[in-house]
């Protein structure tokens, strides 16, 4: 013990103490983030008039002063990661799957990928012999250009301005059609390359055509051989012609990507939206739980007897919530007459996203399976990941 204006002697075991002293070792330290922290960190918080807290905290250290690691850790995200699909449409073109713990940046990346880095097949040109439907050949052309057609991208080639359009790079199809409803369906798929003649030669020769096929793509391509190409859907419409009108043309297909034409982009819509979380901060009842449940014009709430002739509203489909507000606004959104009591009940209800948890919807043009799409765009976002490690090292 040592007196008033007496200089203490530290021991090496105090000094040794003092090192490796943590705060964060006491018990009577909490840990983790605090609640108010953690919800910040987790849920975007969506208020009457703006959500707040809708940006997401990359930085490993953000945390470091009450003793929590927010680094990216590779475990972490293999143990956190996983994919439930949702829904599959009837034709099996649209699919809804829910991609949990990635960043919303991974999670527009394939949505980016999906709409202009995937490959298809698109009439690129079309060679027109004969129109005399009010359709110009300037948007019969753009019209057949966005035909989707149901031909796998990786069996072809692209078509580059040196390359001659062969078996390999290009898909025919030619239409003829006379006084009446033009559909997809009257598309006829050659094999053998354009019927069209460019040049004709003399008697000994064959005649030039705008391809140069060197044998059948039925030969070249099994898959094709019982299986012909055609368009995705045969109902889409792609004019219509009254008495006396005729359309004949050639189209030729070829392999491109979104970023160049939207024609060539597989998807009609690739979207996502974080998961909503719809909390009830306090129980409301009886004649409020039916005004909340008749507010909400997704069915959100539902009304659960409590017997004794009570009622409380409780939260039972969160998922289809839309962020519509109105069951946070004054008096959910009712005219108010006078003379009658406004509530405020957003300290009712609270409405939330998860930012780590997405719905994804991709909907695709019918050229191939959703599932598939979102396999490449995996696939493609991984060599891009492959290629800027390379340049780094």
């Amino acid at each position: 013990m040592t007196t008033k204006g007496e200089k203490r002697i530290v021991s090496e075991e105090d000094k040794i103490f003092a090192k490796n002293f943590n705060i964060m070792d006491h018990p009577d330290i909490p840990t983790g983030l605090p609640p108010h922290l953690q919800l910040q960190r987790t849920r975007v918080l969506c208020k009457n008039d703006a959500p707040i807290h809708t940006a997401s905290v990359s930085y490993s250290g953000a945390y470091n002063a009450v003793g929590v690691d927010n680094s990216v850790k590779l475990e972490n995200f293999s143990e956190n990661f996983k994919v439930d699909v949702i829904e599959i449409s009837k034709d099996g073109m649209e699919l809804t799957f829910d991609m949990i713990g990635i960043d919303a940046a991974i999670a527009n990346a394939f949505r980016r990928i999906l709409l202009a880095e995937l490959p298809t097949m698109a009439f690129e040109k079309v060679f027109i012999a004969n129109n005399t439907s009010i359709v110009q050949d300037e948007v019969l052309a753009q019209r057949m250009g966005l035909v989707p057609i149901a031909a796998d991208p990786k069996l072809f080639e692209y078509l580059s301005e040196n390359d001659q359009p062969n078996e390999k790079n290009t898909i025919v199809f030619k239409l003829h059609a006379k006084c009446a409803k033009v559909l997809t369906e009257q598309l006829i798929w050659l094999p053998n390359g354009s019927d069209l003649v460019k040049e004709s030669g003399d008697s000994n020769s064959k005649p030039k055509t705008y391809t140069s096929f060197s044998r059948s793509q039925k030969e070249s391509f099994p898959e094709f051989a019982d299986n012909p190409i055609t368009p995705s859907y045969p109902d889409i419409l792609i004019a219509k012609l009254g008495p006396g009108h005729e359309i004949e043309l050639e189209a030729h297909a070829v392999k491109g990507i979104g970023k160049t034409h939207a024609k060539w982009s597989p998807v009609a819509t690739a979207w996502y939206r974080m998961l909503p979380e719809v909390i009830l901060l306090g129980e409301v009842e009886d004649e409020d739980a039916e005004r909340l449940v008749k507010a909400c014009p997704e069915n959100v709430f539902d009304i659960e007897d409590m017997g004794n002739g009570r009622k409380r509203a409780t939260v039972a489909r969160p998922r289809e919530c839309t962020l519509c507000r109105q069951c946070v606004r004054q008096n959910y959104g009712e005219e108010v007459n006078k003379g009658v009591e406004e509530k405020e009940w957003i300290e009712n209800v609270s409405l939330r996203r998860v930012k780590n948890h997405f719905i994804f919807k991709i909907e695709s043009t019918g050229s191939l399976p959703p599932d598939v799409l979102f396999t490449e765009a995996v696939k493609i976002l991984e060599d891009k990941c492959e290629r800027v490690i390379a340049n780094l090292s």
